[in-house]
């Protein structure tokens, strides 16, 4: 099965909703600066987005690691 670039879309801003979570509390812990952790987080957020889908797209036109379906009639 193919995987949609829905699909994609998807879980990047899945993905990345954590992350940025993840990147702004980490930023917060050692700065104890909420606009810089915020600023931090939302620029790595964007980078991010962009080449997470880079990558899927990349990787959903390999064919390493698949298998194929086999159909029964």
């Amino acid at each position: 099965m193919i995987e949609t670039r829905k699909r994609s879309i998807l879980k990047t801003i899945t993905w990345r909703i954590i992350a940025i979570l993840i990147t702004t509390f980490v930023v917060f812990m050692f700065t104890k600066k909420a606009v810089l952790s915020i600023s931090i987080g939302s620029l790595d957020t964007v980078i991010k987005l962009f080449i997470y889908y880079l990558h899927e797209r990349m990787w959903n036109k390999l064919r390493f690691g698949r298998g194929r379906i086999e159909y029964q009639i």
